[in-house]
């Protein structure tokens, strides 16, 4: 498991999260911790290293 901290796409807090390194990619949705709107999370890791992080607003 990975920590890995990033702001939120609407309150603009910084969070933090455990991401899976051992899933090369992932799309899931995970609340803000601060303002619990939903945040699209997109993940990409090679051999273990975090490749691509994005934290997108599903209400656009």
């Amino acid at each position: 498991m990975l920590e890995h901290s990033f702001q939120c796409p609407y309150c603009w807090e910084e969070i933090s999260m455990l991401l899976d390194s051992s899933v090369s990619k992932q799309i899931y949705i995970e609340d803000c911790e601060i303002c619990c709107n939903p945040i699209e999370i997109h993940v990409s890791f090679e051999d273990h290293e975090l490749t691509s992080f994005q934290a997108l607003n599903i209400e656009q």
